[in-house]
């Protein structure tokens, strides 16, 4: 199911999006400003962003920047009431994909939608190779390297690093990480995800100063430089 992040103020609007948007099978959480909307992005998972510029905290346009600067793969879809033309570039050099102005019909926002999804899995197919700092995936050849040297990686380990280079600098729980790895429900009585990241760790990060994988006490794990 494709999962989208809808971050708009005003409830009505949100409402008739949602409510159309699962009527066609999507899956949607909303919130009412960029603060929620940060702090869901750092959790969840999500297939396409629908951004309003208009927010109570920070604008649309800077939140979209600020997305950007961690994650260059989402498909971004701003809506705006203002049909003025500095209003689309800025957003759009901001990352944007995609512009929709206020007031439009659900079958133009629906066909938008799918358009910036069929786009990304376009994309997806052709980025076999994921890249962080000076680690590299090969997920075709299955080969892992860090700094040109190759790294063996059991199954198992190779998909948990898949996973996180897939989700660079975002908090993975426990719970997320069972889920997607081993297609399980996390026991919250075992320590296997603990094993498997250290197993990990010390497979990609020894004989390297700089580290990748962090804990984040009571959340979950996150891969990101220290430099």
């Amino acid at each position: 199911m494709v999962n989208i992040c809808l971050v708009e103020d005003e409830q009505k609007v949100a409402a008739f999006i949602c409510k159309g948007l699962e009527e066609q099978g999507y899956k949607l959480k909303a919130a009412k400003d960029g603060f929620t909307a940060k702090s869901m992005l750092q959790t969840d998972e999500f297939d396409l962003l629908i951004l309003d510029v208009m927010l109570p905290d920070i604008n649309g346009i800077e939140l979209c920047r600020q997305i950007r600067l961690t994650d260059s793969q989402t498909p971004i879809l701003m809506l705006t009431a203002l049909d003025q033309v500095h209003s689309k570039v800025s957003g759009l050099k901001a990352g944007a994909d995609d512009y929709l102005v206020k007031p439009f019909h659900f079958s133009e926002l629906l066909a938008r939608i799918e358009a910036l999804l069929r786009r990304k899995n376009v994309k997806a197919s052709q980025d076999h190779i994921l890249t962080f700092d000076d680690l590299k995936l090969d997920t075709w050849s299955s080969i892992a390297e860090r700094g040109g040297t190759q790294i063996t990686l059991t199954a198992k380990e190779f998909t948990l690093l898949e996973l996180f280079m897939n989700h660079p600098n975002k908090v993975l729980s426990r719970e997320y990480i069972a889920e997607k790895v081993w297609k399980i429900d996390f026991d919250t009585g075992t320590n296997f995800i603990d094993v498997y990241v250290n197993y990990l760790r010390n497979k990609i990060e020894k004989g390297f100063k700089n580290k990748l994988i962090h804990t984040v006490i009571g959340m979950g794990y996150i891969l990101k430089s220290d430099k």
